[in-house]
């Protein structure tokens, strides 16, 4: 029993818990690639049903897949350790 006064339980460890899970799921990693792609679909969709795009409006579209590049590179490039790098 006195191995157990020795502990103090910490009041907030439910808390640091659910970060943690939080942590390993990585939702906001996932939320923004989903969102990113429903983005895409949307672009994708109203660039296609455009009779003659001007030169802006390509731009956009181009704006829109090299973003989506950059932030999938950054997605799959990182660990959940957050170092970014493997070992």
């Amino acid at each position: 029993m006195p191995e157990q006064d020795s502990v103090k339980s910490n009041k907030y460890q439910k808390w640091v818990d659910m970060a943690y899970m939080f942590d390993q799921w990585r939702i906001f990693p996932r939320v923004f690639i989903s969102m990113y792609i429903y983005l895409l679909y949307k672009v994708v969709v109203w660039y296609m049903a455009l009779g003659a795009p001007s030169m802006e409006q390509s731009g956009l579209v181009s704006v829109v897949v090299g973003a989506g590049a950059a932030w999938f590179g950054l997605y799959t490039g990182s660990s959940k350790s957050g170092s970014g790098k493997e070992k």
